[in-house]
């Protein structure tokens, strides 16, 4: 299984990660900071995970496995 962080503190809420895998992200209304919706990711988000993370501005994504 892909293990993923969001450094809440770095993420600027541009949403790149939710267009790469909306299956996995989903930003907070009130915040609009990024979060890992429950149960994800699986191992079929893997490369959608690591493209998110390629797309963040804010390099606010870590991908590990």
């Amino acid at each position: 299984m892909t293990d993923v962080e969001i450094d809440e503190t770095a993420c600027c809420g541009y949403g790149n990660c939710l267009v790469a895998a909306p299956e996995v992200f989903d930003l907070h209304t009130d915040t609009g900071i990024a979060f890992l919706r429950p149960g994800r990711p699986r191992e079929v988000d893997r490369l959608a995970v690591r493209e998110a993370a390629a797309d963040c501005p804010a390099r606010a994504i870590t991908v590990r496995g």
